[in-house]
């Protein structure tokens, strides 16, 4: 028999993946990126950078299985002088993956270490999405004498969580311990982008393109994976705790811009703890804003509108 591919959903099985079309030509940067390796606390990290001539970087901070350079279309769309920088969190992207596992806070720590070598003497602008949204705006509340102002899109935390959860969870985090995740495999790269597209049809054909090719690694059999850590598929086995995020967000000082797309399917998870309101009794200089005719992934689908609300927010801020 021969191979099967599967889709990327856990625990989902497709049928045999078969691509007849070819994969459209990947969408051509304008602004050339440039990529290092930095050792942040004892792992090595890949930035992604864009110089320019405005000397105060602004920090990209990605979300849940997406990597620094897919902020490119971001990139493109604001203007030439603005420089950007933007890690791919430990275990993702080309980063290392660490030996031991992951453990939230670990991020603030990375980004802290990062700021120290990048901007170490001026407070700076955090500008994340989802997962880097969340980290961008607790770290804006942890230490708010580094963070001039913040970008938050679709990130503001998770859905509340119970005590009575606990067991259940340590249950399941004890079975994939036996069993640990996977990520699926794509005959071609041209696969998975189109893969891409059919989950999210508001992403133009060349940036599926663009971000297949960032999102994944060849295989020695010639198929492509997922090139981040399996292991961010574990399920956490402490409860999120969105007091502690809350009080967090309390001790922010700097400006936020909110941003929230307007067919969001992460928002409503939240319930009225993500909505705009609320989250302006919590942060105190709370900006919100809507980018219509988009989803989760608005960096991807809407570049050009997001640089216009962020570009604005710069300039007043």
């Amino acid at each position: 028999m021969g191979r099967r591919y599967y889709t990327l959903r856990s625990g989902m099985l497709a049928p045999p993946f078969r691509e007849t079309r070819c994969m459209a030509d990947p969408y051509r940067p304008l602004r050339v990126p440039l990529h290092e390796t930095v050792v942040t606390r004892g792992l090595r990290q890949h930035v992604t950078r864009w110089p320019g001539a405005d000397p105060e970087p602004l920090i990209l901070l990605h979300g849940w299985m997406d990597t620094g350079d897919t902020f490119q279309f971001l990139v493109d769309a604001m203007p030439a002088q603005r420089t950007f920088i933007a890690p791919d969190w430990r275990g993702f992207g080309r980063s290392e993956w660490p030996a031991d596992g992951y453990w939230f806070p670990d991020y603030f720590a990375d980004l802290d270490a990062l700021l120290d070598q990048f901007a170490p003497d001026e407070p700076v602008t955090l500008i994340g999405h989802s997962m880097g949204g969340n980290i961008a705006t607790l770290y804006a509340g942890i230490r708010p004498e580094r963070v001039r102002r913040a970008v938050c899109i679709e990130g503001f935390g998770l859905a509340r969580t119970h005590p009575e959860q606990a067991p259940g969870r340590y249950r399941e985090w004890l079975r994939q311990l036996r069993e640990p995740p996977e990520f699926a495999s794509f005959p071609s790269v041209e696969a998975f982008a189109h893969f891409l597209e059919r989950r999210n049809p508001r992403l133009a054909a060349e940036r599926a393109a663009f971000i297949a090719q960032a999102w994944t690694a060849p295989q020695p059999d010639g198929s492509v994976r997922v090139r981040s850590d399996p292991a961010h598929k574990r399920i956490n086995p402490t409860l999120y705790r969105r007091e502690e995020a809350e009080a967090c967000w309390r001790e922010v000082t700097a400006p936020v811009l909110y941003v929230v797309a307007e067919q969001s399917d992460f928002l409503p998870r939240l319930g009225e703890d993500g909505q705009p309101a609320n989250m302006a009794r919590l942060v105190r200089r709370l900006e919100p804003c809507v980018i219509p005719d988009a989803s989760h992934m608005v960096h991807h689908e809407r570049p050009e509108a997001l640089a216009r609300e962020i570009e604005a927010f710069l300039e007043r801020t």
